[in-house]
């Protein structure tokens, strides 16, 4: 469903249009409406092949793309959002991207930066946080880290994933994980390993 308001509507601005993408609509109806109040031009897209039609249409400089999102099959994975940024880097090789991830992985993260994406940020984010982003000079930018995560943060990761892909629902994730619910609880109830 695109939220992007008619052509007669758009803001009349100097400032790169942006394409945001992602699934979660009240997220995305926020961010475009904050988007549209600083006069940017947004094109707002749910999906995977929503996004790719915006892009080929008007050829936005900018893209906010969320690295989880619903594949072809419908099923909600970080490929898809992966597979946005490099055909987004196919259509418009100068294109720059943000990459929004809800729950902090690093290995894809770090797998979108080399892809093409200029930076990733974790949810929560801000308007203000998203659009420093775009304003970073890549040139001073510390390159994206080689060394592999630790195994504690893979770990932290993988439950996050399994966590979200349960809705919340910590009984059920523990059952995926094949441990004790009250295990789950304590890994949860620690901060995210650094590295």
């Amino acid at each position: 469903m695109q939220t992007t308001p008619p052509p007669s509507h758009q803001p009349k601005s100097d400032l790169p249009s942006i394409l945001v993408v992602d699934d979660d609509q009240i997220f995305r109806n926020r961010l475009v409406r904050a988007l549209q109040t600083r006069l940017y031009t947004i094109y707002a897209a749910a999906s995977f092949e929503e996004a790719v039609v915006l892009a080929r249409r008007h050829a936005p400089p900018r893209a906010i793309v969320d690295m989880r999102m619903p594949s072809m099959n419908g099923a909600s994975t970080n490929t898809a959002g992966l597979d946005l940024i490099t055909e987004l880097a196919k259509i418009d090789p100068d294109i720059d991207i943000v990459v929004l991830t809800g729950y902090g992985s690093i290995a894809t993260a770090v797998e979108a930066v080399r892809r093409g994406a200029r930076d990733y940020l974790t949810k929560p984010v801000d308007t203000d946080q998203i659009l420093a982003a775009f304003e970073r000079e890549r040139e001073h930018e510390a390159p994206a880290p080689d060394a592999a995560p630790s195994l504690a943060r893979v770990e932290w990761e993988h439950i996050q994933r399994i966590l979200a892909d349960c809705a919340g629902n910590i009984s059920q994730a523990a059952r995926k994980l094949g441990i004790h619910r009250r295990s789950l609880q304590r890994k949860l109830s620690k901060l995210p390993p650094l590295e």
